[in-house]
C-alpha cells in the first residue's frame, strides 16, 4: 500500500518524471489534445501519466481528476482556459488512460493514497483540486489522507455523496463477471456508452475506447466498481468518515440538473452535513458539465478558486 509522506520530491522521483511515451507515436492517445507537457512517474512500480499546462506561480497549482473509465483527455475544453493564470496538472488515474494497469486492489482508499503519494513526490504542498464523478470521490478521501495539501476542493457530478447511481454501474458490480469476461467488451462498451450521451466528440470517443481496450482495463474497472458500488447503489459515502476531519477547506459543488448517472440532489446531502458549501447547477445539463457547459464551468470554477472571501466548509453540529 502506498502511504503519503510529507516532504519535497526526491531526486529519484524527479529522474523518473519524464516525457517518454508508453505507446506508439502513431497512437492517437499520445496526441496532446491541448498544449501541455506529457509526464510519467514510477511510484513503487506503478507508472503514472499526467499532462502539465501553464507555468504561472501567482496562484496555487490546480489538479483535475477524471472519472471512472475516463482519462486526462476529458478536460480538453477546460484545462487550457484554467491554465492561463496557474499551473494545471491533469493525471490519468491508475488503471486509466496512459497510466499503468497493475494487479492491484483498486479500492477507493488505494486510489487516494496513490494520488497522495504522487502529490508528495511532486512537492505540491498546497493545491486546488477538481474531481469529476469518481475523481470527486477520490478528492473527498484525499481530505482524510492529506488534508493539509488541499486548499480548495471542487466537486463536479461527484460520487460518494449518496446511494443512488445509474443501473449500468450497479449491474457491472456483479462479482467477477466483468473482471474475468469483460476485457473484449471494454472498448465497444465505452463507445456505446459515450455515444448515448451525445456530448463527447466522436474522435474522443474513439480514442478513449482504444485506451479502455488495453489489457488490464476490465480488471481495474471491475475491482473499482466492486469496492464502491453494489446492486443497491454506492457503497462508499463521505459522510461515513467526515467526523474524522478536524477542519475542511472551502468546497464547491457543480452539477447538471439532468444527470442520469448520479442525481444532482446529492449536492443537497452535502449541504445537509456541511455549511458554507457553494452549489452551482447547470440547467439542462447531464453528467459531463465539462463537455456540455465548458465555458460556464470554467467561469464558475475560476470564481470559486480565486475568491479571497470564500470560507472553509464547517461540519454542522
Amino acid at each position: 500500500m502506498l502511504e503519503a509522506k510529507p516532504g519535497r520530491a526526491s531526486s529519484a522521483a524527479r529522474a523518473q518524471a519524464t516525457t517518454a511515451g508508453v505507446a506508439s507515436a502513431k497512437d492517437p492517445a499520445m496526441d496532446n489534445v491541448f498544449d501541455g507537457h506529457r509526464r510519467f512517474m514510477s511510484l513503487e512500480g506503478l507508472r503514472l501519466h499526467w499532462l502539465e499546462l501553464g507555468r504561472s506561480t501567482a496562484k496555487p497549482p490546480l489538479v483535475l481528476m477524471h472519472g471512472l473509465n475516463d482519462s486526462h483527455r476529458t478536460w480538453r475544453q477546460v484545462a487550457p482556459e484554467l491554465a492561463r493564470h496557474r499551473r494545471v496538472l491533469v493525471p490519468d488515474l491508475p488503471g486509466h488512460g496512459l497510466s499503468a494497469r497493475p494487479d492491484a486492489t483498486y479500492e477507493l482508499r488505494w486510489y487516494a493514497r496513490t494520488m497522495a503519494r504522487w502529490l508528495t513526490e511532486l512537492g505540491l504542498d498546497s493545491l486546488d483540486l477538481v474531481g469529476h464523478s469518481f475523481g470527486g470521490g477520490i478528492g473527498l478521501v484525499l481530505l482524510l489522507e492529506c488534508p493539509e495539501r488541499v486548499r480548495r476542493l471542487a466537486l463536479v457530478s461527484s460520487g460518494g455523496l449518496g446511494r443512488e447511481i445509474g443501473l449500468a454501474l450497479r449491474l457491472a458490480s456483479i462479482p467477477y463477471v466483468v473482471e474475468h469476461f469483460g476485457q473484449p467488451f471494454m472498448g465497444p462498451c465505452t463507445m456505446l456508452a459515450l455515444k448515448a450521451t451525445n456530448v463527447v466528440p466522436r474522435d474522443e470517443i474513439e480514442c478513449l475506447s482504444a485506451m479502455n481496450a488495453q489489457r488490464g482495463s476490465a480488471r481495474a474497472f471491475a475491482r473499482t466498481i466492486r469496492d464502491i458500488v453494489d446492486w443497491r447503489g454506492q457503497r462508499r459515502s463521505f459522510f461515513q468518515r467526515v467526523h474524522e476531519l478536524s477542519s475542511l477547506p472551502p468546497i464547491a459543488v457543480f452539477w447538471g440538473d439532468r444527470d442520469p448517472i448520479i442525481p444532482a440532489h446529492h449536492a443537497r446531502a452535502l449541504m445537509n452535513h456541511l455549511c458554507g458549501i457553494r452549489v452551482t447547477l447547470f440547467e439542462g445539463c447531464g453528467h459531463y458539465p465539462h463537455h456540455e457547459r465548458p465555458a460556464a464551468l470554467v467561469g464558475a470554477l475560476s470564481e470559486f478558486l480565486d475568491d479571497p472571501t470564500v470560507s472553509p466548509a464547517l461540519l454542522r453540529s
